[in-house]
């Protein structure tokens, strides 16, 4: 087995072994607490440039297979796990983890405390990391560290878009058609939409209003993804034109941060983010508490439990997150859009906020 090294840019050091491909890689370190799922975090876009250590101790178990990917690739920039399954045993199961890894050229590490890393990066807040198989000198691979950006400023979308458009059809009879902006779609949105007669059409990040309108959509949406939404400029501008044109808008996590901008609030950093599938959400319009799933290191600023009047009309939060009170979603009470910063499409996760995809055709509905 090859000895491997994970240093922090803090100086805190782990010893492990290598797990997936052998070599170096640098990202931001963050934490996730789902205790399945792991192939849909691996493949999630949203997850480009992060080093995800997985706070749940085997990891593997299930193996890998075709049909639970969120994207063509795996995303994240290295995997820290501590204890890795010897061998997968789900029937579904084509391939072993630590393979798939090595065949992407995906390093990891093995063998780490987890426990005692994800409690160093929730006190300290999520930070650049580098792990290493070929030079074990933590000094030396700290200041390698220290030189690589940080994730506040990045601007990754384009990283992540795809390369030209594509239409997703929906399932048996076609009821509406809509336009989604790709920042880091998730497979699992197209498929939700398409479940309720949506066809949808992707478009790239850079893609224009008159891009989207050529569709003639009848809503548009706005998806997940990675980075700062701070960067993210030209999608703002794109989410302020939808609006002008009262065309349903509907986005999620990164589109919600996006669509948060859009209306006049701010957005910043949290220390070490939601990344996991059991965060309790409180929907304040209907009253009740979801168990959702959440990956995101950047929240929207407003204020919650009042109205706010902005250039599109009033707006109010519509979720809270019940364990740190961070805004969760908006709703426009004169526009017709509507966002929640958690993953709807539950891929993987609990499907309680499933009913927001209804809640999109609802608006459409209404709209028509």
């Amino acid at each position: 087995m090859t000895k491997a090294i994970l240093v922090l840019e803090d100086g805190r050091t782990f010893h492990g072994t290598s797990y997936g491909a052998v070599g170096e890689t640098f990202g931001e370190a963050v934490f996730t607490t789902g205790m399945t799922g792991y192939q849909e975090t691996l493949t999630d876009p949203s997850f480009h440039k992060q080093v995800v250590v997985q706070t749940a101790p085997q990891i593997g178990n299930t193996g890998v297979n075709a049909e639970d990917d969120e994207s063509d690739r795996i995303w994240v920039s290295g995997y820290v796990v501590r204890d890795p399954a010897r061998r997968p045993s789900n029937w579904r199961s084509t391939g072993d983890l630590g393979d798939r890894l090595a065949a992407e050229g995906i390093v990891g590490i093995s063998g780490v405390d987890t426990r005692a890393l994800t409690r160093h990066l929730r006190e300290r807040g999520a930070m650049r990391v580098g792990i290493s198989s070929l030079d074990l000198d933590g000094a030396a691979l700290r200041q390698r560290v220290l030189a690589q950006p940080q994730m506040l400023g990045a601007d990754l979308s384009a990283q992540v878009t795809t390369g030209s458009p594509y239409v997703v059809q929906a399932e048996g009879e076609h009821r509406y058609t809509v336009a989604a902006l790709d920042l880091g779609i998730k497979r699992n949105v197209s498929r939700r939409l398409a479940a309720r007669g949506v066809t949808t059409h992707v478009f790239p990040a850079s893609s224009s209003i008159e891009d989207l309108l050529a569709v003639s959509p009848d809503a548009v949406f706005f998806s997940p993804g990675p980075g700062d939404p701070a960067t993210a400029d030209g999608p703002v501008a794109l989410a302020r034109e939808v609006m002008r044109r009262q065309v349903p808008l509907f986005g999620i996590c990164f589109g919600s941060q996006i669509l948060g901008r859009a209306l006049g609030f701010g957005t910043y950093k949290l220390g070490y983010g939601h990344r996991g599938i059991n965060q309790p959400v409180l929907d304040k319009t209907t009253g009740k508490v979801e168990v959702t799933s959440h990956n995101h290191g950047f929240a929207v600023d407003a204020p919650i439990g009042q109205r706010v009047d902005t250039e599109f009309g009033g707006v109010e939060v519509s979720h809270v997150c019940l364990n740190d009170d961070v805004v969760e979603g908006l709703r426009g009470l004169e526009v017709p859009a509507f966002t929640v910063q958690y993953h709807p499409e539950a891929a993987a996760g609990p499907h309680d906020a499933d009913y927001l995809f209804d809640r999109f055709v609802e608006l459409v509905e209404k709209k028509g």
